[in-house]
C-alpha cells in the first residue's frame, strides 16, 4: 500500500474528500518554497503536488508556466526539485507527494537514475502530462515497477474507446481535469462534472480527483461532495505571485499568503459532507 492509497483509505473512513495543494518547486525561489512546502499539511493539505519547471509546459495555463518561469530564473532543477522532496520527508512521513510534469526533463536526466532517486527521496506519484498510455513502457510500467504510482489524467474528450487505455496501468488514483482547456483556464462547475465522475466510478474503483478549474474554498466544496479530491493549483501560486515584491523577490507574506488559502480551502472541503 501506497501513501496514497493509504490517505484515500482513511479519508474514505472519515467520509471525506481529500485536498490536493499544488505548488511548483522553486517558486520563487528554494527556501521560499521548502517554507511553503513544509506547511502544507498543517495548512490542511491531504496530498501535495509538486510541479516540476519546464520551459515549454504544454497543459499549463499562464499562471503556472509563470511560476515555473520564477522557478527557472532562480535556479530550480530536477535534482533540486527530488532535494526538496527529500528534505520534506525528512520531516513528514506520512503525506503523499505527487511530482507533476513533462517527459523531457525526467528523460534527459535517465529513466531508471530518476525513478531511484525520485523513489529514495520520498516521491510517492507522478503525473506526467505528455506520456499517452501507448508509450507506458518508457515510464509508467518502470515507475509502478519502482513502487511509485502513476497517475494519468481523464478529460472531458476521454470517451468510452479510450477511456480503458487511460485506466489499464494507472494507480494511486485518476485525474479528472474539469475543463476543456489548460490549468486555470476556466472555472470548475460541479454540476457538469458529476456524470464525467459516475462514467469514470463504473469503469474504475481509484479514488476520482478533479482538478483544473478550482479556485476558491466554495469550489472545492462543491467538488469534494462528488469526488474523492479536489485538487488546487493555479489559485495557490497567484498567491505567491501576488506576494511578490515587483522584482520577483519573496516578502514576508510569500510564505502565510498561500498557506492561508490552503486553510481556507481545506475549510471547505472538509465541511461539504
Amino acid at each position: 500500500m501506497t501513501r496514497i492509497t493509504a490517505r484515500f483509505a482513511e479519508l474514505k473512513a472519515q467520509n471525506r474528500a481529500a485536498l490536493v495543494a499544488f505548488v511548483t518547486a522553486g517558486d520563487p525561489d528554494t527556501e521560499t518554497s521548502f517554507k511553503i512546502l513544509e506547511g502544507l499539511p498543517e495548512a490542511g493539505a491531504d496530498l501535495i503536488e509538486i510541479g516540476m519547471p519546464f520551459t515549454d509546459p504544454m497543459a499549463d495555463g499562464p499562471a503556472i508556466q509563470a511560476a515555473g518561469l520564477r522557478a527557472l530564473a532562480a535556479g530550480m532543477t530536477l535534482p533540486k526539485t527530488l532535494d526538496l522532496v527529500r528534505r520534506f520527508r525528512a520531516r513528514d512521513q506520512a503525506t503523499p507527494v505527487v511530482l507533476m510534469g513533462y517527459y523531457n526533463p525526467i528523460y534527459s536526466y535517465g529513466i531508471e537514475r530518476f525513478l531511484a532517486d525520485a523513489k529514495a527521496a520520498g516521491v510517492d506519484g507522478l503525473i506526467v502530462v505528455d506520456l499517452p498510455p501507448e508509450e507506458d513502457a518508457e515510464l509508467c510500467l518502470p515507475a509502478l515497477a519502482a513502487g511509485i504510482d502513476f497517475i494519468r489524467l481523464a478529460t472531458p474528450t476521454t470517451d468510452d474507446a479510450r477511456l480503458p487505455a487511460v485506466l489499464k496501468n494507472t494507480s494511486g488514483f485518476i485525474y479528472y481535469v474539469s475543463v476543456t482547456g489548460i490549468t486555470g483556464a476556466a472555472a470548475a462547475n460541479a454540476a457538469a462534472v458529476q456524470p464525467a465522475i459516475d462514467r469514470l466510478r463504473r469503469h474504475t474503483d481509484l479514488p476520482v480527483a478533479v482538478g483544473f478549474g478550482i479556485r476558491t474554498p466554495e469550489a472545492a466544496a462543491a467538488i469534494a461532495r462528488i469526488a474523492d479530491a479536489a485538487v488546487v493549483g493555479s489559485a495557490i501560486v497567484e498567491e505567491i505571485r501576488h506576494s511578490l515584491h515587483a522584482d520577483g523577490r519573496p516578502t514576508v507574506a510569500s510564505v502565510e499568503s498561500p498557506l492561508a488559502l490552503v486553510r481556507r480551502l481545506a475549510e471547505g472541503v472538509r465541511g461539504a459532507r
